[in-house]
């Protein structure tokens, strides 16, 4: 099994070093487009082998997509990363080109690859990917949701006292502080609902930690998030290769589910070894499904900006 990461920057450097930790592949090449930073940081993890007791192969490559031939599995990360203030609609003239070069190029080398879109603005970029390439919509998976869903976990754990690995929560709709919907009303500890557990201001100010988790985390450390946006797309990765078939919210082509077309947004999926196979239906009731139908305008309204471009 191979494994390709395109961008050797704080997230994609946490996902590889994932997917090396954990031997998802025998062989992991980390592309960069800046020289020497690829081979510097795949080296760096080789010599964590023996200290780990991981047998992976990681190569670096400063943007020689030869070295990525026949990869199974592709994460892309590559692009600005978001600054305090910047939205991540900002970033879709810069990251457009970048996201659009890239899985052009890898498909040159591994046509068969199933990609991962980590790149902000995730929703718009997983779209772009989708529509440039061509490829069927099961091969073509953004992260974003498996991201949020997990920092939803974290807020709950924190109000509820309890381990995040006891709880199910998920995130649907964009992978932006304000399009992204944390469905509490569906979280579960251990299977009992947590709003039996939490009051209404709790639930209320969990909601809304959650949907400005990642701004909240910019604004602390200056740039982007890395270790949970790394270990999420490891995660995916995971279970594709070891065909594990869970579930995670990712965002994906809609032709019809949630009551949306020609978009890729953030549902239910189940991942297994052929992609995103099955979109699950969790059957929103009226305002849930009033917020979604508000979160796929505003992420059109991004894609909208693709044809100026």
């Amino acid at each position: 099994m191979k494994v390709t990461v395109v961008g050797a920057g704080a997230v994609g450097a946490t996902c590889a070093d994932n997917i090396a930790r954990k031997e998802l592949a025998t062989e992991l090449v980390l592309l960069d487009i800046k020289e020497g930073i690829a081979e510097g940081k795949a080296q760096d993890m080789m010599q964590t082998a023996t200290l780990l007791g991981f047998d992976t192969k990681i190569t670096g490559s400063t943007n020689d997509y030869s070295k990525t031939a026949n990869s199974d599995v592709v994460v892309i990360t590559s692009g600005l990363p978001r600054k305090p203030g910047m939205t991540r609609e900002e970033l879709i003239g810069v990251n457009a080109g970048i996201v659009k070069g890239v899985a052009e190029n890898i498909l040159k080398f591994s046509p068969n690859a199933i990609i991962i879109v980590i790149s902000n603005p995730m929703d718009t970029m997983t779209y772009l990917a989708l529509q440039s390439t061509g490829l069927p919509k099961n091969r073509i998976i953004g992260m974003g949701g498996t991201l949020d869903s997990a920092r939803f976990k974290y807020q709950l754990s924190q109000h509820l006292g309890c381990s995040p690995s006891d709880l199910n929560a998920v995130v649907v709709g964009g992978h932006g502080d304000t399009t992204m919907i944390p469905l509490i009303r569906f979280a579960t500890w251990n299977s009992t609902p947590v709003t039996k557990y939490l009051s209404a201001e709790q639930q209320e100010k969990i909601v809304k930690d959650t949907m400005v988790g990642g701004a909240t985390l910019t604004a602390l450390i200056g740039t982007s998030a890395w270790y949970a946006p790394g270990a999420a797309g490891a995660a995916l990765v995971e279970s594709i290769v070891r065909d594990e078939k869970k579930l995670f919210t990712c965002c994906v082509a809609l032709d019809g589910e949630y009551g949306q077309k020609d978009i890729c947004l953030g549902v239910p999926v189940v991942i297994g070894r052929n992609g995103w196979e099955k979109i699950v239906d969790f059957g929103l009731n009226a305002d849930e499904q009033a917020l979604f139908d508000k979160s796929a305008a505003a992420v059109r309204s991004m894609n909208d900006v693709l044809k100026t471009l």
